[in-house]
């Protein structure tokens, strides 16, 4: 394709969507033209779901590179930056194939911003009671986490709490963000299966390389099942540099009393399309 012109970049940067996140006509057949130019690989995971050692595992598959592609991640809800990708679809940033990972919501403005450069999302499915387990394990012993928190603040104090009022805070405070993600990422995988793809964390434990070779297929990247089984073999061996904590089903219940499950349950019944989720998404069982 023609090099695009760099004034119609900057003025596509500069010209305001519409207030849903919309863009005007012009707007979508750049950016439109310029995606069908390169693709890219966008998780669009949870924290705590795999994400950080899958995306390394993609990237030693086909020699990606990983690319930031929000503002900034303190706070990690995150919002993609239109000048990054802007950059990228033109042919800067990288000469390879961006891979990133991403704490999206499936919000209007960003599956608007998502449709608009034809990128195909990737969300994993995992239970919420384990992901939740998780992420406590990591604010206990990570001082960034504790930090940054996941779209609120974490008490300071948090390590010094009693157990049970840990699991309150957890439960209270970052459950809701995770009920709300899949509750709109599974509302539009519904409308358009064909964009987004969902995968299961358990198949995702029993094949990862599989799930790998899945991810790039979905994006038009397919890639040979022994270069997938060596980004897993890759990312396996430096998984404790990942934030990869254990991946095993069913550590919620030794972290969480009936009264928060119950809770989490009743966050999840005031979404309909979560229904037939629920034997993923609030399992406290171990994978046999």
């Amino acid at each position: 394709m023609d090099s695009v012109p760099q004034d119609r970049v900057l003025d596509a940067i500069c010209e305001l969507p519409a207030p849903d996140g919309s863009f005007a006509p012009a707007q979508q057949h750049l950016f439109r033209t310029l995606g069908e130019t390169r693709k890219a690989v966008v998780l669009a995971f949870p924290p705590k779901a795999g994400g950080t050692f899958l995306r390394t595992a993609i990237i030693k598959a086909i020699d990606g590179q990983l690319v930031r592609i929000v503002h900034a991640l303190a706070g990690r809800d995150a919002t993609p930056y239109l000048p990054t990708l802007l950059r990228y679809f033109e042919g800067g940033v990288t000469d390879k194939t961006l891979v990133t990972h991403v704490h999206m919501l499936a919000l209007g403005a960003n599956l608007h911003l998502m449709n608009a450069f034809a990128i195909k999302p990737v969300v994993m499915v995992r239970s919420i009671p384990d992901m939740l387990a998780s992420y406590w394990d990591m604010i206990e012993s990570d001082d960034d986490a504790l930090r940054d928190g996941l779209n609120c603040h974490i008490p300071p104090n948090f390590r010094t709490l009693a157990q049970n009022a840990k699991a309150d805070f957890i439960v209270d405070i970052l459950a809701p963000w995770y009920v709300n993600f899949y509750a709109g990422w599974i509302a539009y995988a519904a409308a358009a299966p064909d964009k987004v793809l969902m995968i299961d964390f358990r198949v995702f434990q029993q094949n990862p390389a599989g799930v790998v070779a899945g991810i790039l297929d979905h994006v038009g990247l397919p890639c040979d099942t022994k270069a997938c089984e060596a980004g897993v073999a890759y990312a396996w061996e430096i998984r404790s540099a990942l934030r990869f904590n254990k991946g095993e089903g069913g550590r919620g219940a030794a972290y969480f009393r009936p009264v928060h499950l119950k809770r989490l349950t009743r966050m999840a019944a005031h979404y309909p399309v979560l229904a037939d989720w629920c034997d993923v998404l609030l399992s406290v069982r171990k994978r046999a």
